[in-house]
């Protein structure tokens, strides 16, 4: 009984995990954030795998999933720093999260909520010809602080989720000692037919 609701819960809680990363995904592609999204599609996988090995009773998958979950909970700490300008990071710096291969920022910064989008006309004499200016106003909420609620949240589910695949590796490794083989017999409930070593032979008289 303990070891279905731990492996339903770690299911519900992966699932969790799935439907936040897409949401997660679509942004950041929106808004040419190369990092978060290979980091995310990373996620992706090893939450399925985490998936699958809840489901079939795999603990290898399980640990595994595990183990990701405090590479994952590490990288939002570094999004929050980053969004936050802990220390020396800055959230203008193109080269940590887009490899600087585009000048975008977060997808929240133009289309967070409320947010007014005026283009500057016209652009500075400096200003590249492919790239447009604007100015942004009105925002209920700046896009940073968007971003670090974002990351919190995959913070507490990666949390909750590797506190419950902890427990579920211990279910089911204290039931499969249980059992010789899954699906088997009790090691102590069954013996098998025994081979005699020694036939005697009677000699039959008619």
């Amino acid at each position: 009984m303990g070891c279905c609701s731990g492996r339903c819960t770690l299911a519900f809680i992966c699932g969790m995990q799935l439907v936040s990363v897409l949401e997660r995904q679509v942004i950041d592609f929106l808004g040419y954030q190369w990092a978060p999204i290979l980091t995310n599609f990373l996620h992706i996988i090893v939450v399925i795998l985490g998936l699958f090995g809840t489901i079939q009773f795999r603990p290898r998958y399980v640990t595994g999933y595990a183990a990701w979950l405090v590479v994952w909970m590490t990288w939002n700490v570094f999004i929050i720093c980053f969004y936050l300008e802990v220390g020396d990071l800055s959230r203008d710096s193109d080269l940590v999260l887009t490899f600087n291969l585009s000048m975008h920022r977060s997808w929240w910064m133009e289309n967070g909520p409320g947010c007014r989008v005026t283009p500057i006309t016209p652009p500075p004499s400096w200003a590249p010809e492919d790239h447009r200016y604007i100015s942004i106003s009105g925002c209920m909420m700046d896009f940073q602080f968007i971003e670090v609620a974002h990351s919190s949240l995959q913070i507490l589910l990666a949390l909750v989720g590797f506190i419950y695949a902890c427990y579920v590796v211990k279910l089911i490794s204290e039931e499969e000692d249980s059992f010789d083989f899954i699906g088997g017999f009790d090691s102590y409930g069954y013996q098998g037919p025994q081979k005699t070593s020694h036939l005697q032979l009677q000699p039959m008289y008619m």
